[in-house]
This record gives C-alpha cells, structure tokens and sequence, in this order.
C-alpha cells in the first residue's frame, strides 16, 4: 500500500569557486555587515530569535544598504534568526555563548537567481547580473533528472554550493500480520 503523500529530499552540490569578482566580493562583504547588523538588532531587543519579529524590526534598518538587492536582505535577515535561535537553544541548555557574529564574506539567496546556458546567474543590482559558470560534475547532476529544483545557493570565497531538492512519494509499509505488535 503506498501513500498519496510526498516528501520533500535536499541535498546539496558543491562546486569550487574562486576568485570572487571584485563586484561579487563586494556584495559578499555587504551581505554579512547586514547579517550582523541584524544579529545585533536582534540581540538588542530581548535575544529575539523570531524570524517574523526580526524581519519587521530590522528590515527599515537595512535600507542604508541602498545598493544592495532587496533579495539578499531578506536572506541576510533568515540567517541571523537561525544564529539567533542557535545561540538561544545553547543559551537554554546551560552552554556559554558569546555574541554571535558573521566572521567570514559569504553571499546567500533563495531568490532571483536563474541556470542560464550551464551558468548561475545572480543579481548584483537592478537589471545587472554576474554569471558564474557552473563545472561539468555540477551541470550533469542537475541534468541527470529534470525534476530536480534550485532551491538556493551559497557563494563563499572558495566555494558556490546549490541546494537542490526532488520530490518523492513516501512508501507506507504494509502492516505484517504475524508481528506481536500492535
């Protein structure tokens, strides 16, 4: 008997990258001021780890980064409230913990971004793009199986990595009669 239900399987491809364009660099760097800008924000209003309250609060606050995609605001945003609840759970389990902080340049985005002729294309600002070319191990995967969706990527400075994701139908199995369980 199987289920009409599915389920949701990421994974995760990484590919090398390096080095960063200058205006890729850039964005990178901005990226993580905001994400500590909101961990800060955060940290300030009563350790809020509440992705909704945080964006509501922070939001106007990083609208100093003009020239900065509205995408990678709202992702910046997301992260600092997973660093957030991280730290809160430590915090809960009796764990010190120092303020949280994004030491690293890295750049995150599950918006905006497009496969184009075997290259990621990721916004920079309005209407400009920096296209990244994908290798061959990373372009056979994603056409191994045309059901397979992008759902986000992660640039590092020596690293791009693609969150990927299929849908799968769950198998039920069937119940063995001669089991002593109920």
């Amino acid at each position: 008997m199987s289920s009409l239900s599915s389920s949701l399987v990421r994974k995760s491809i990484r590919q090398n990258y390096s080095p960063p364009s200058p205006e890729v660099l850039s964005l990178m760097q901005e990226y993580r001021k905001m994400t500590n800008d909101a961990i800060r924000i955060g940290i300030a209003n009563n350790n809020l780890s509440n992705l909704k309250k945080l964006s509501k609060l922070t939001y106007k606050e990083l609208k100093h980064y003009k020239d900065i995609p509205s995408c990678y605001k709202l992702c910046a945003i997301s992260k600092a409230a997973g660093i957030l609840s991280s730290r809160k759970k430590s915090i809960n389990r009796g764990y010190p913990t120092r303020d949280p902080y994004v030491k690293r340049p890295l750049l995150v985005s599950c918006y905006g971004f497009k496969i184009v002729n075997g290259k990621l294309r990721i916004p920079l600002s309005k209407r400009r793009y920096e296209f990244i070319p994908l290798d061959n191990y990373t372009l056979k995967i994603l056409e191994s199986d045309k059901t397979l969706i992008v759902r986000s990527f992660t640039i590092t400075q020596t690293a791009l990595s693609l969150c990927i994701a299929k849908d799968v139908p769950e198998i039920q199995l069937r119940r063995d009669p001669f089991s002593d369980r109920d």
